[in-house]
């Protein structure tokens, strides 16, 4: 298990990912500046996975508005995230990472090494490389997106939110 920590610089990465019929690397360096919503799901072609995925992609104008960008994981390689996306998922709004040495799930803390599967695991980062926030799920249920999105537009409020807030509710002011 790793030792990340709320408020610490969240691991870096760099890694090959898949978005539209490409192929190219990405590292967290590349969103500096940007919220980042990494998420990490156990494998292609399964159950779970791509009511998220697709569900992610759905949101994904509400995520860019809010000047976050997804980034999806898992230890599959990116020929296996193509032939996934063309075959069920279609052209998500957001790349999918290929964390084949299984080093990146490591430094999250969300690697299954007994099943060599990452754990749901989804974190959010802040434009500075700062983590703000993370959940981690069993690979039997699924993440709530929208609880991702108001998590984001909470952080990005700099303030104080009570239990319940949505996006124009009224703050507690500054810590």
């Amino acid at each position: 298990m790793s030792n990340i920590k709320i408020g610490s610089q969240a691991p870096t990465f760099q890694m090959e990912g898949y978005h539209k019929g490409e192929k190219k690397n990405y590292s967290l360096a590349d969103y500096k500046g940007k919220w980042v919503v990494l998420f990490f799901y156990p494998l292609d072609f399964t159950f779970v996975c791509p009511t998220e995925l697709i569900e992610l992609s759905k949101k994904s104008a509400e995520f860019e508005s809010s000047n976050a960008q997804i980034l999806g994981v898992s230890v599959d390689s990116v020929y296996s995230h193509e032939a996934w996306s063309k075959k069920d998922l279609g052209d998500l709004n957001y790349p999918l990472l290929s964390d084949l040495t299984k080093k990146v799930s490591a430094d999250y803390g969300v690697l299954m090494e007994d099943k060599g599967i990452s754990l749901r695991g989804a974190f959010i980062i802040d434009p500075d490389g700062f983590l703000k926030s993370y959940i981690v799920n069993d690979v039997t249920i699924g993440r709530n997106v929208e609880e991702l999105l108001r998590l984001v537009k909470a952080f990005q409020t700099g303030d104080l939110c009570p239990v319940g807030w949505k996006p124009g509710d009224k703050t507690l002011g500054k810590a």
